[in-house]
């Protein structure tokens, strides 16, 4: 069986925290993981805090092939990733000559003020790889297994395509969804048997509600083929040996 690929994510910023600002990285993070192999096992959000952002990266790095960051890469006073980052490896942060030169010409280019807000943008830990940014060209950054991007979901995921094709991949979780018309209490107890029984599945209930009765609809996920088939088998060999019920009522 192929190596597991693990994954923690830590989001940065006040404003999701306040409720100011609703993510839509994490799910779209989930997804191309999961597309490729790689399982994410974390997430964190943290405040515009250094002491904070250092206390989760670095709890995260260590136990997970990759961490990836979100958030606080921009030009405001509030933006303190980079300082942060480089706070967690032990490293000084300043001026990336490569990012500065780049965001110097992008602005000339458009001729905009390269303002002192701006220039913040190239403040990186040093001896940092790039990561590219397509759309608004401020790049953002690894350090060993972290990789720091923006915030913005479009450029976020610009930035995720560039990193994904980089990235060690595992065995990809393959699923398959059995339905029951009995509710999640009278199958829970065999159900988490059958779970013991299959360590190399991950099997999940989730309860339905729709035109006045309850279901539940079981997910099986392994990248084990043949663990998935035999725990399905056994599932729905349950699941038949369950007499009939009228479904509960509201």
């Amino acid at each position: 069986m192929s190596e597991l690929v693990t994954a923690g994510m830590v989001v940065i910023g006040d404003e999701i925290l306040s409720g100011r600002t609703k993510d839509r990285n994490i799910g779209h993070l989930a997804d191309m993981l999961t597309a490729v192999g790689i399982e994410l096992r974390e997430v964190r959000i943290v405040s515009d805090d250094e002491a904070a952002i250092v206390e989760a990266v670095n709890a995260l790095r260590v136990r997970n092939t990759y961490v990836f960051t979100t958030g606080g890469i921009g030009p405001t006073h509030d933006d303190i990733t980079a300082d942060s980052i480089a706070r967690a490896f032990g490293r000084p942060c300043d001026y990336d000559e490569k990012a500065y030169h780049l965001l110097e010409k992008h602005y000339a280019s458009r001729g905009t003020e390269f303002s002192e807000a701006r220039k913040r943008m190239a403040r990186m830990p040093v001896g940092v790889e790039h990561i590219e940014n397509p759309i608004s060209v401020a790049p953002g950054f690894r350090v060993e297994n972290v990789y720091v991007m923006a915030g913005v979901p479009a450029i976020f995921q610009a930035m995720l395509d560039n990193v994904i094709p980089t990235l060690k991949t595992g065995a990809k979780l393959i699923s398959e969804t059995v339905p029951s018309s009995q509710s999640e209490g009278a199958i829970g107890g065999p159900l988490g048997e059958i779970q013991a029984a299959h360590p190399e599945t991950i099997i999940g209930s989730y309860p339905k509600y729709q035109d006045g009765t309850f279901w539940t609809e079981i997910v099986v996920r392994s990248r084990s083929a043949e663990a998935l088939a035999t725990a399905v088998d056994e599932i729905r060999a349950m699941l038949a040996s369950i007499p009939d019920r009228q479904r509960a009522k509201g």
